[in-house]
């Protein structure tokens, strides 16, 4: 698996489905992505040389900005690296 660095996060994107298990198509509408944190980084180190501690852990649900993350795959699994800036929210 892939360690981040500083303050990105690994994330397995997550598809949207209704309750009958029927995958949404995207709407013309930009909306956010959401997938699950696989690894995250250490945290930004501040000016001061002190590290910003993360806000999100391993295994939470987020929202993030659609088209902030890079994509790549390991084994035919798709994952995103994006920064710890670019997440919305922690879903509940």
């Amino acid at each position: 698996m892939i360690k981040p660095l500083t303050d990105h996060i690994l994330v397995k994107p997550l598809k949207e489905e209704t309750k009958s298990g029927i995958i949404v198509p995207e709407s013309e509408k930009e909306k956010p992505e959401r997938g699950e944190v696989m690894a995250i980084g250490p945290g930004r180190v501040l000016d001061n040389g002190s590290r910003l501690p993360m806000s999100v852990k391993v295994n939470d649900k987020i929202l993030f900005r659609k088209y902030s993350p890079d994509e790549f795959k390991i084994d035919n699994d798709t994952f995103l690296i994006l920064s710890e800036s670019d997440v919305i929210g922690i879903i509940n």
